[in-house]
Protein backbone atom coordinates (compact mmCIF):
# COMPACT_ATOMS: atom_id res chain seq x y z
CA UNK A 1 0.00 0.00 0.00
CA UNK A 2 1.51 3.47 -0.84
CA UNK A 3 -0.42 6.41 0.94
CA UNK A 4 0.79 10.55 -0.50
CA UNK A 5 1.21 13.18 2.26
CA UNK A 6 -0.16 15.70 1.82
CA UNK A 7 0.59 19.83 3.15
CA UNK A 8 -1.64 18.97 6.46
CA UNK A 9 0.41 16.00 7.30
CA UNK A 10 3.64 17.55 7.26
CA UNK A 11 5.29 17.01 10.96
CA UNK A 12 3.37 14.02 11.88
CA UNK A 13 4.42 10.88 13.34
CA UNK A 14 4.13 7.99 11.60
CA UNK A 15 2.33 5.61 13.58
CA UNK A 16 -0.15 8.59 13.61
CA UNK A 17 -0.22 9.23 10.12
CA UNK A 18 -0.77 5.51 9.59
CA UNK A 19 -3.77 5.48 12.18
CA UNK A 20 -5.55 8.40 10.08
CA UNK A 21 -4.98 6.89 7.02
CA UNK A 22 -5.51 3.42 6.94
CA UNK A 23 -8.69 2.02 7.76
CA UNK A 24 -8.72 -0.22 10.75
CA UNK A 25 -5.05 0.53 11.84
CA UNK A 26 -4.28 1.62 15.46
CA UNK A 27 -1.42 3.39 16.69
CA UNK A 28 -0.24 0.37 18.12
CA UNK A 29 -0.22 -2.01 14.84
CA UNK A 30 1.46 0.92 13.75
CA UNK A 31 3.97 0.45 15.32
CA UNK A 32 4.40 -3.00 14.90
CA UNK A 33 4.85 -2.90 11.61
CA UNK A 34 7.39 0.10 11.41
CA UNK A 35 9.53 -2.10 13.88
CA UNK A 36 9.11 -5.27 11.92
CA UNK A 37 10.62 -3.28 8.86
CA UNK A 38 7.13 -3.33 6.64
CA UNK A 39 7.02 0.74 6.50
CA UNK A 40 9.42 2.71 4.60
CA UNK A 41 9.50 6.56 3.98
CA UNK A 42 10.34 7.27 0.21
CA UNK A 43 11.76 3.96 0.08
CA UNK A 44 13.66 4.04 3.48
CA UNK A 45 12.76 2.19 6.28
CA UNK A 46 11.52 4.78 8.75
CA UNK A 47 10.41 4.05 13.08
CA UNK A 48 7.25 5.01 14.16
CA UNK A 49 8.50 8.51 15.57
CA UNK A 50 9.47 9.15 12.24
CA UNK A 51 7.72 12.77 11.22
CA UNK A 52 6.22 12.71 7.60
CA UNK A 53 6.79 15.27 5.06
CA UNK A 54 4.66 17.06 2.93
CA UNK A 55 4.82 14.99 -0.51
CA UNK A 56 6.65 12.12 1.29
CA UNK A 57 5.67 8.43 -0.10
CA UNK A 58 5.05 6.35 2.66
CA UNK A 59 4.77 2.51 1.52
CA UNK A 60 3.30 -0.17 4.04
CA UNK A 61 3.75 -3.86 3.53
CA UNK A 62 0.50 -4.97 5.29
CA UNK A 63 0.43 -8.47 4.05
CA UNK A 64 3.65 -10.90 4.57
CA UNK A 65 5.48 -10.94 0.83
CA UNK A 66 5.37 -14.55 -0.65
CA UNK A 67 9.38 -14.25 -1.61
CA UNK A 68 12.17 -12.75 0.27
CA UNK A 69 13.04 -9.13 -1.83
CA UNK A 70 16.22 -9.27 -3.41
CA UNK A 71 18.78 -6.64 -2.05
CA UNK A 72 21.42 -5.27 -4.46
CA UNK A 73 22.43 -2.37 -1.88
CA UNK A 74 24.10 -5.27 0.57
CA UNK A 75 27.78 -6.55 -0.14
CA UNK A 76 28.00 -10.37 -0.91
CA UNK A 77 31.53 -12.12 -0.41
CA UNK A 78 31.95 -14.87 -2.98
CA UNK A 79 34.25 -17.22 -2.25
CA UNK A 80 33.07 -20.45 -5.23
CA UNK A 81 30.87 -19.58 -7.58
CA UNK A 82 29.29 -22.69 -10.28
CA UNK A 83 26.49 -23.02 -12.14
CA UNK A 84 25.33 -25.18 -9.45
CA UNK A 85 26.02 -23.35 -6.16
CA UNK A 86 28.03 -20.99 -4.48
CA UNK A 87 29.54 -20.57 -1.61
CA UNK A 88 29.75 -17.17 0.01
CA UNK A 89 31.39 -15.25 3.21
CA UNK A 90 28.30 -14.20 5.86
CA UNK A 91 29.56 -11.02 8.03
CA UNK A 92 28.58 -11.24 11.31
CA UNK A 93 26.13 -9.71 12.44
CA UNK A 94 24.09 -10.52 8.77
CA UNK A 95 21.26 -13.19 9.46
CA UNK A 96 21.46 -15.89 7.20
CA UNK A 97 17.76 -15.75 6.70
CA UNK A 98 14.85 -13.18 7.70
CA UNK A 99 12.23 -14.65 10.36
CA UNK A 100 9.85 -13.04 8.20
CA UNK A 101 9.50 -12.71 3.94
CA UNK A 102 9.04 -9.17 4.63
CA UNK A 103 12.42 -8.80 6.44
CA UNK A 104 15.43 -6.80 4.86
CA UNK A 105 19.22 -6.80 5.42
CA UNK A 106 20.16 -10.83 5.44
CA UNK A 107 22.57 -13.25 3.44
CA UNK A 108 19.49 -14.75 1.48
CA UNK A 109 18.26 -10.99 -0.04
CA UNK A 110 22.23 -10.86 -0.90
CA UNK A 111 22.06 -13.74 -2.84
CA UNK A 112 18.90 -13.24 -4.53
CA UNK A 113 20.28 -10.14 -5.49
CA UNK A 114 23.07 -11.87 -7.55
CA UNK A 115 21.52 -15.05 -7.84
CA UNK A 116 17.75 -14.95 -8.65
CA UNK A 117 16.96 -18.38 -9.81
CA UNK A 118 17.77 -19.21 -5.94
CA UNK A 119 13.94 -17.62 -5.24
CA UNK A 120 12.36 -20.98 -5.83
CA UNK A 121 14.73 -23.54 -4.34
CA UNK A 122 15.32 -23.71 -0.52
CA UNK A 123 13.54 -25.16 2.55
CA UNK A 124 10.65 -22.61 2.04
CA UNK A 125 10.41 -19.36 0.60
CA UNK A 126 12.80 -17.18 3.65
CA UNK A 127 15.10 -19.28 3.20
CA UNK A 128 15.62 -19.48 -0.84
CA UNK A 129 18.53 -21.35 -1.84
CA UNK A 130 20.98 -22.07 1.19
CA UNK A 131 21.55 -25.34 2.10
CA UNK A 132 22.84 -24.50 5.62
CA UNK A 133 22.55 -21.55 8.36
CA UNK A 134 25.14 -19.65 10.42
CA UNK A 135 24.38 -17.80 13.79
CA UNK A 136 23.29 -14.06 13.16
CA UNK A 137 26.95 -13.47 15.42
CA UNK A 138 29.14 -16.02 13.56
CA UNK A 139 30.85 -15.21 10.47
CA UNK A 140 32.19 -17.60 7.88
CA UNK A 141 31.21 -19.88 5.24
CA UNK A 142 27.64 -20.80 3.71
CA UNK A 143 26.65 -23.09 1.09
CA UNK A 144 24.10 -22.06 -1.44
CA UNK A 145 22.32 -24.09 -4.46
CA UNK A 146 21.57 -22.86 -7.85
CA UNK A 147 19.29 -25.38 -8.85
CA UNK A 148 16.81 -27.64 -7.14
CA UNK A 149 18.91 -30.67 -7.76
CA UNK A 150 21.84 -29.42 -6.55
CA UNK A 151 19.80 -28.30 -3.50
CA UNK A 152 18.18 -31.92 -3.01
CA UNK A 153 21.56 -33.34 -3.66
CA UNK A 154 23.14 -31.33 -0.99
CA UNK A 155 20.85 -31.32 1.66
CA UNK A 156 20.85 -35.47 1.50
CA UNK A 157 24.95 -34.89 1.19
CA UNK A 158 24.43 -32.59 4.61
CA UNK A 159 22.07 -34.79 6.75
CA UNK A 160 24.91 -37.97 6.18
CA UNK A 161 27.34 -35.80 7.29
CA UNK A 162 29.31 -35.80 4.22
CA UNK A 163 29.80 -32.04 3.86
CA UNK A 164 32.78 -31.77 6.19
CA UNK A 165 32.21 -27.56 8.06
CA UNK A 166 35.00 -26.92 10.03
CA UNK A 167 34.91 -23.76 12.44
CA UNK A 168 37.43 -21.95 14.61
CA UNK A 169 36.48 -20.05 17.86
CA UNK A 170 38.35 -18.26 20.90
CA UNK A 171 37.44 -19.09 23.84
CA UNK A 172 38.26 -18.21 27.55
CA UNK A 173 40.64 -20.28 29.59
CA UNK A 174 43.09 -22.54 28.96
CA UNK A 175 43.87 -26.20 30.12
CA UNK A 176 41.75 -28.12 27.33
CA UNK A 177 43.29 -31.17 25.91
CA UNK A 178 44.96 -31.38 22.67
CA UNK A 179 42.09 -32.57 21.07
CA UNK A 180 39.14 -34.10 22.07
CA UNK A 181 35.26 -34.49 21.99
CA UNK A 182 32.28 -33.46 23.21
CA UNK A 183 29.34 -35.62 23.27
CA UNK A 184 26.36 -34.65 24.69
CA UNK A 185 22.59 -34.31 24.57
CA UNK A 186 21.00 -31.02 23.05
CA UNK A 187 17.73 -29.75 23.93
CA UNK A 188 15.20 -26.57 23.11
CA UNK A 189 15.30 -24.48 26.36
CA UNK A 190 11.42 -23.34 26.87
CA UNK A 191 12.62 -21.17 29.95
CA UNK A 192 14.79 -19.76 27.80
CA UNK A 193 14.06 -19.48 23.73
CA UNK A 194 17.16 -17.56 22.70
CA UNK A 195 19.68 -20.43 24.27
CA UNK A 196 19.59 -24.26 24.13
CA UNK A 197 19.92 -26.67 27.15
CA UNK A 198 22.43 -29.51 27.78
CA UNK A 199 21.74 -32.42 29.08
CA UNK A 200 23.61 -33.69 31.81
CA UNK A 201 25.43 -37.17 31.71
CA UNK A 202 22.85 -38.58 33.86
CA UNK A 203 19.81 -37.13 31.84
CA UNK A 204 17.67 -39.27 29.64
CA UNK A 205 17.63 -37.89 26.51
CA UNK A 206 13.97 -38.66 25.81
CA UNK A 207 13.12 -36.36 28.89
CA UNK A 208 13.97 -33.08 26.88
CA UNK A 209 11.34 -33.64 24.36
CA UNK A 210 12.95 -33.29 21.40
CA UNK A 211 16.51 -33.57 22.12
CA UNK A 212 19.12 -34.92 20.08
CA UNK A 213 22.53 -36.61 21.00
CA UNK A 214 25.81 -34.40 19.18
CA UNK A 215 29.01 -34.51 19.10
CA UNK A 216 31.92 -32.03 18.64
CA UNK A 217 35.52 -32.47 17.68
CA UNK A 218 37.99 -30.20 18.44
CA UNK A 219 42.07 -29.72 18.21
CA UNK A 220 43.64 -26.80 20.01
CA UNK A 221 45.52 -24.84 18.13
CA UNK A 222 46.86 -21.96 20.27
CA UNK A 223 47.14 -20.92 23.74
CA UNK A 224 47.47 -17.33 24.66
CA UNK A 225 47.09 -14.72 27.37
CA UNK A 226 44.34 -17.14 29.07
CA UNK A 227 42.29 -17.49 25.69
CA UNK A 228 42.27 -20.76 23.70
CA UNK A 229 41.58 -21.22 19.83
CA UNK A 230 40.66 -24.22 18.51
CA UNK A 231 39.19 -25.78 15.36
CA UNK A 232 36.17 -27.46 15.78
CA UNK A 233 34.61 -29.73 13.65
CA UNK A 234 30.72 -31.27 13.56
CA UNK A 235 28.15 -33.67 11.22
CA UNK A 236 24.78 -32.49 10.90
CA UNK A 237 24.50 -29.85 13.55
CA UNK A 238 22.16 -28.67 16.43
CA UNK A 239 21.06 -25.03 16.82
CA UNK A 240 23.92 -23.63 18.87
CA UNK A 241 25.63 -26.75 19.04
CA UNK A 242 29.64 -25.83 19.31
CA UNK A 243 28.39 -22.37 21.15
CA UNK A 244 26.22 -24.32 24.39
CA UNK A 245 28.96 -27.63 23.92
CA UNK A 246 31.99 -25.59 24.81
CA UNK A 247 30.56 -23.08 27.22
CA UNK A 248 29.28 -26.73 28.84
CA UNK A 249 32.67 -27.63 29.16
CA UNK A 250 33.67 -24.59 30.69
CA UNK A 251 35.79 -22.88 27.67
CA UNK A 252 32.60 -20.39 26.65
CA UNK A 253 33.48 -18.38 23.06
CA UNK A 254 34.60 -14.87 24.05
CA UNK A 255 31.78 -12.43 23.70
CA UNK A 256 29.14 -15.19 23.33
CA UNK A 257 27.83 -14.09 26.59
CA UNK A 258 24.04 -16.02 26.16
CA UNK A 259 26.31 -19.13 27.15
CA UNK A 260 28.12 -17.34 29.51
CA UNK A 261 31.21 -16.09 27.71
CA UNK A 262 33.44 -13.24 28.39
CA UNK A 263 32.31 -9.54 27.07
CA UNK A 264 34.62 -8.12 24.40
CA UNK A 265 34.04 -4.52 23.66
CA UNK A 266 36.35 -4.74 20.80
CA UNK A 267 34.40 -7.18 18.73
CA UNK A 268 31.23 -4.78 18.85
CA UNK A 269 28.73 -7.40 19.30
CA UNK A 270 29.82 -10.64 17.87
CA UNK A 271 31.25 -13.64 18.94
CA UNK A 272 34.40 -15.19 18.47
CA UNK A 273 33.12 -17.73 16.43
CA UNK A 274 34.13 -18.70 12.51
CA UNK A 275 33.06 -20.99 10.01
CA UNK A 276 36.98 -21.43 8.84
CA UNK A 277 36.47 -24.69 6.08
CA UNK A 278 33.63 -26.49 4.04
CA UNK A 279 34.54 -29.15 1.95
CA UNK A 280 32.67 -32.14 -0.13
CA UNK A 281 33.87 -34.98 -2.17
CA UNK A 282 31.15 -34.73 -4.66
CA UNK A 283 28.72 -37.72 -6.39
CA UNK A 284 28.25 -39.11 -9.55
CA UNK A 285 26.66 -35.40 -10.40
CA UNK A 286 28.22 -32.56 -8.80
CA UNK A 287 32.27 -31.89 -8.59
CA UNK A 288 33.49 -31.71 -5.01
CA UNK A 289 34.78 -28.80 -3.66
CA UNK A 290 36.86 -27.22 -0.62
CA UNK A 291 36.86 -23.70 0.66
CA UNK A 292 38.81 -21.80 3.11
CA UNK A 293 38.15 -18.32 4.91
CA UNK A 294 41.02 -17.64 7.18
CA UNK A 295 40.20 -16.05 10.69
CA UNK A 296 39.03 -12.42 10.67
CA UNK A 297 41.48 -10.18 12.30
CA UNK A 298 39.36 -8.91 15.15
CA UNK A 299 39.23 -12.28 16.12
CA UNK A 300 42.92 -12.94 15.72
CA UNK A 301 43.96 -9.75 17.84
CA UNK A 302 42.07 -11.55 20.63
CA UNK A 303 45.50 -13.46 20.96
Amino acid sequence: MELNATASDGGTRLDKFLSQRVPGMGRQKAGALCAAGLVRIDGHRAKKSSLVSAGSTVTVELDEPRFVAPEPGLGLEVRLQRADLVVVNKPAGMPSAPLRTGERGSLCGALLARYPEMRDIGYRPREPGIVHRLDTQTSGLVLAARSKDAFLRLTRALERAAIHKRYLAVVSGAGLTESGEIARALAPDPAHPERVRVLGPGEDVAAGGYARRKVTHYRVQQVSGGRTLVELSVGSAFRHQIRAHLASIGHPIVGDTVYGGEPEASLGGRHALHASEIRWDGDDTLAGFVVFEPLPSELAALL
